[in-house]
This record gives structure tokens, C-alpha cells and sequence, in this order.
């Protein structure tokens, strides 16, 4: 078999399968998954379902449950689509549908990151108005000219750092995970004794029937802001379902699981789901509540920033900041990927540029963060249509006798299909929304449905039942081609070296010994405050501990990672593959 290498020499890697040798383990995606989904948005979300009126018990058994489904839709749909392919949505859509449906795809894309990059901003400008005696912003347009410059101020600085220190970000949000997890239960902790002596009358928990009871009673009452009953257990399983559908039922993320070596690896999406969405969720709410009952307010009357410097002090700054920051910086830098496939004339700064001022203007306007919850379900009802696309294509078309990449075998630019069954799913899902027949938590799913059956028949009668047989044989042989130059591409490289010297393992000692001081401090406030004096007391070594373990935390942990890429890269400058900066960049490439 001839390889026609100078050809393939001269293909962007990113239209290629995923070659072998950059494949990852369980870990990488355990890793991945933690820090995408332990973030600043769980502050938001968290509090939101406090004010929308849940109970205690649908909290609790409804996130179980909606994560796990999210979990299995990740499992069962995203990562065998990702690992039988090895291609990013991106370059499986243009494959069936052509540049016109990719350029559309993009479009939206650049809206959906660029919304959720805007609310992440507004977050993190929360924090910072602490400092200059700024009113909390709980309108949805902002009534401070200050928090305006604030957000002006922050929001520059992500879009200079997505611009030109992307890979830098994505380095440091690989340390983050670990201590946002465990500040999230500390932040939960220490606060507890004050919801328990405001209900109970006593800071002391004796049992799960009093966690029970102070949930009902202060945090998740069953009635909302406006003194109304609130969602059920059917809406909070339906929203941690699809809270990420954009990413598993939308098949996104088939760009971080074409990586994976086995396809159970989509079952380590849980990792996110139940110590992110599930914990963090949990602790957001008993924060918000916590601080509300602190200040005899409602929640609906604090923003992030207030919920996270009177639970945890100085460290409120910085959770706030940091974990709003390297989400917005990563959402703006795939916002400005999908637009830079738009505009192939221009460079990726340029349009990450230009989409960042939309982005920053958008920040200015605090609804984005407030309306987290809708948005993130209108922006799978957007993107759901085109998972379907791609599922029937791939799973449903050789079942039926349908023929995968009949649009690209037949050299179809515009697939018509394609474009109608996404309009036609929109316009179904909007309609089913307006008639109000189901919670709008769940329009998803019977979208993502009517999107497959309607694409299955336009495909049929364009052109997905003929034969091809010459077009697959020669598909074949590509694809063998694309797997012998790939291998020959790894005999140059090697895989990074693991920095197993002393100093290096002092500072990982360093590192974790940090966090399980800051969790040894939250449980003496959580479980050793025998009155209200006591955790007061408690409650201020926390805060004193708690900054100084973060500041140990960062230096010993950024240094570590410094340490690791500063060994390989003296190895070997020219092969070595950072597959985190790799991966995070793919998730949209």
C-alpha cells in the first residue's frame, strides 16, 4: 500500500482521526471532567434552586438521579460515537452535511460559549466590587457605573489571556478541581451550625433527620421567592440532565472522548456530575442559604460574591474570581475557535478578540449569570438537533440500510437534510415550549428524537439509500492510509516523562496536606461548635487557615506543574504532546 505522505503531511491534524499514540487512560478523562465541572457556575446553579422552591428530598434524590442519567447519556451516546470515529463533531458534521451546516453549527456555537463566557465574567466581577463597596447587581441591566468598569476591567484580561495564554489557563484549571471540591464542602460546613441554630436552636447535627430538617425548614423549603410552591422532583432531575446536553445528547464532547481507549471511559464523566453537579450543587445551596440567614435576607438578594466572602472569608475572593475566570477564558477561547472556522480569512486572536468586546458587553449585564439555569437549557435546545443528526447517521443509517457520508460521496456542499431537520427541530421544540405540554427541562429529549426521524426520511429521499459501494471501498482504503502514516508519525514520539524527584513529591506532600488542613478546619466548625460562641470562634480560625492553606496550595501545586513541563521539555521539545492544553483546545476545535 502506498501512503501518500506529503499529502497527509500537509492536512491540519484536526481533520484527521486521532492516532493511536495519543490516546489517553481512565485518569485523563477523571481529570478532565473534574475540572470542567467543579466551577464557578456552581455557585450560581446551586443557589438558583434554592429560590426556585425545592424540597429537600427531590434535591437530594433528584440530582442523583438526573446526574446519573447525564452520566449514562455521555456513556451510551457521546463516547462510542467518539471512539468509532476518533473525529470531533466538527469534522464528523462537515463530513455529512457539508461547510453550509458547519458554518451554522459554528455560529451557534460562538453564541452559546460566548453567553456562558459573559455570565462567568459577571461572577467573577461579584467578588471584586467587595472591594470598592459596590451595590450587589441583581437587575438585569447593571445600576452601577463602577460594577460596569469592573466587569470592563476583568473581562479585558480574559480576552487578552484567551487571545495569547490560553494553554497557560488550562494548565492552571488543572489544579483547581481539587481545591474547588474542597472548598465547596468547607464553604457548606461552616455554615451549617449557623442554619442549624436558626432552625433547631442548636449548632450541634444529631442526625440525618435534622439535616433533613433544616433543609425544609432554611435551604430547600418546597416554595420559592415569591412565597409560591416550587419545582418538583421531575424538574430537578430533567435540569441535571440537561444541564450539559449541549455536550453529551449535543455529542460535543466527542472531542474530548475521541481520545479515549475504551469506550466505558464515558462512564468517568460521573466524576463531574456527582462531585461537581451533585456536592457542589448541594453546598452551593446550603451556602447561599447560610449566608441569607446571616444577614436575615433572601438569597435571591445575594450574588456570588456575597454568598462566598461570608462563607469563607478572604478565600471568597478568590474562589470567586479564580473559578469564573478560567471557565470564562475557556469557554471565550472555544467561542473564538468556532468563529475563526467562520471567518477562515482571519486569525484565531483576531476573532477571539472581536468576540471578546461582544462578550465583555454582554458581561455588563448581570441577567446572564441570574438566568444561568434557562440559558444552559435553551442552549441544548439549540445544539440537541445536531446530536441527532450525527446519531442517526452513524448508529441508525447501517441498521436501516442507510449509507454513512452519502452527502460527502455524493460531493453535496449543502445538505439540505441536515439544514431542514435542524430548523424543523427548532421550530417543534419552540412549539412544544409555547404550548407549555411538558416542563421545558425536558424539550431536549423529544427534539433530539423528532430531529433523527425527520433527518432519517429527508436522507432517504436525497440520496442515503443508493449505492456506494465504490465510494466505502475507497473510504477504506483512506482511513487504512490515514492509520500507516499515523504509525509511522509515532515512532518520533515519546510519551511524557513523570518528574519522580524529591523536591517534586514534597511539593505534591505540600499540596494535599494544604487541602486536608482547610477540610480539618470546616469539620471542627461543623462538628465541634457546641454553641454559637464557639463557632464563632471556629469559624474565624477557619477563615484565617483556609487563605493561608489556599496561598500553600497554588505555589506548591503550580510549581509542581512548572517542574513537569520544564523536564519535558528539555527532553524532548519537539514531540512531547501536552495532552491537557491539547484536549481543552479540542473540546472545540
Amino acid at each position: 500500500m502506498t501512503i501518500n505522505t506529503h499529502r497527509l503531511d500537509n492536512v491540519n491534524e484536526e481533520q484527521l482521526p486521532v492516532a493511536n499514540h495519543k490516546l489517553h487512560g481512565w485518569k485523563h478523562f477523571a481529570g478532565l471532567f473534574a475540572g470542567e465541572h467543579v466551577a464557578a457556575t456552581e455557585f450560581v446553579i446551586g443557589a438558583t434552586f434554592v429560590a426556585l422552591g425545592a424540597s429537600t428530598i427531590d434535591i437530594l434524590l433528584g440530582l442523583l438521579i438526573g446526574n446519573f442519567l447525564a452520566m449514562c447519556s455521555w456513556w451510551l451516546i457521546t463516547t462510542p460515537i467518539a471512539v468509532e470515529t476518533r473525529l470531533s463533531i466538527y469534522n464528523y458534521l462537515n463530513k455529512i452535511a457539508g461547510n453550509s451546516m458547519t458554518k451554522l453549527y459554528n455560529w451557534a456555537n460562538v453564541v452559546i460559549f460566548s453567553v456562558i463566557s459573559a455570565a462567568m465574567i459577571t461572577v467573577s466581577a461579584t467578588a471584586v466590587r467587595f472591594l470598592f463597596n459596590i451595590p450587589a447587581q441583581l437587575d438585569w441591566y447593571p445600576n452601577s457605573l463602577s460594577f460596569v468598569a469592573i466587569v470592563l476591567a476583568v473581562g479585558s484580561i480574559v480576552v487578552f489571556v484567551a487571545m495569547y495564554g490560553f494553554s497557560t489557563v488550562a494548565d492552571f484549571s488543572k489544579i483547581c478541581a481539587p481545591w474547588l471540591f474542597v472548598i465547596f464542602l468547607a464553604g457548606s460546613f461552616v455554615l451549617f451550625p449557623e442554619l442549624s441554630n436558626y432552625v433547631l436552636g442548636t449548632t450541634a447535627l444529631n442526625s440525618f433527620g435534622d439535616f433533613i430538617a433544616i433543609g425544609d425548614a432554611s435551604i430547600w423549603t418546597g416554595t420559592n421567592a415569591q412565597g409560591e410552591p416550587g419545582i418538583g422532583l421531575l424538574e430537578v432531575i430533567g435540569f441535571a440532565w440537561a444541564a450539559n446536553s449541549i455536550t453529551h445528547f449535543g455529542l460535543i464532547d466527542m472531542a474530548i472522548f475521541r481520545f479515549a481507549k475504551r469506550k466505558r471511559y464515558g462512564l468517568f464523566s460521573g466524576v463531574g456530575m456527582f462531585f461537581g453537579h451533585y456536592l457542589a450543587w448541594i453546598a452551593a445551596g446550603v451556602m447561599g442559604a447560610g449566608v441569607a440567614v446571616l444577614l436575615k435576607t433572601t438569597i435571591s438578594s445575594l450574588d456570588p460574591g456575597d454568598v462566598a466572602y461570608h462563607a469563607l472569608g478572604w478565600t471568597g475572593f478568590v474562589v470567586v474570581i479564580i473559578a469564573g475566570w478560567t471557565t470564562a477564558n475557556a469557554n471565550l477561547y472555544r467561542a473564538g475557535l468556532a468563529a475563526q472556522s467562520i471567518f477562515v480569512a482571519q486569525s484565531r486572536e483576531r476573532t477571539t478578540a472581536i468576540v471578546g468586546v461582544v462578550t465583555v458587553i454582554i458581561a455588563c449585564f448581570p441577567f446572564v449569570f441570574s438566568q444561568m439555569l434557562p440559558l444552559l437549557t435553551y442552549a441544548g435546545l439549540l445544539v440537541v438537533p445536531v446530536g441527532g443528526i450525527v446519531f442517526a447517521e452513524h448508529v441508525l443509517f447501517p441498521k436501516i440500510g442507510l449509507t454513512r457520508y452519502w452527502a460527502k460521496y455524493k460531493n453535496i456542499t449543502r445538505s439540505v437534510p441536515a439544514i431542514a431537520s435542524w430548523v424543523l427541530a427548532l421550530v417543534f421544540g419552540v412549539s412544544l415550549n409555547i404550548i407549555d405540554v411538558m416542563s421545558f427541562y425536558y424539550l431536549f429529549i423529544p427534539t433530539w428524537l423528532f430531529t433523527i426521524v425527520v433527518y432519517t426520511l429527508l436522507a432517504k429521499k436525497y440520496g442515503a439509500g443508493e449505492n456506494y459501494s465504490k465510494e466505502i471501498e475507497a473510504e477504506e482504503k483512506e482511513l487504512q492510509n490515514i492509520k500507516a502514516y499515523q504509525a509511522e508519525q509515532a515512532k518520533n514520539v515519546q510519551p511524557p516523562l513523570e518528574d519522580s524527584s524529591l523536591f517534586t513529591k514534597v511539593l505534591n506532600g505540600c499540596s494535599t496536606i494544604s487541602l486536608l488542613i482547610i477540610f480539618a478546619f470546616a469539620s471542627q466548625v461543623m462538628f465541634f461548635s457546641d454553641s454559637m460562641s464557639i463557632y464563632s470562634m471556629h469559624k474565624s480560625q477557619f477563615e484565617i487557615a483556609c487563605f493561608i492553606c489556599t496561598v500553600i496550595y497554588f505555589v506548591t501545586a503550580y510549581w509542581s506543574l512548572q517542574r513537569h513541563k520544564t523536564l519535558n521539555k528539555a527532553e524532548q521539545p519537539a514531540t512531547r504532546w501536552s495532552s491537557r492544553s491539547q484536549s481543552m483546545a479540542e473540546h472545540s476545535a
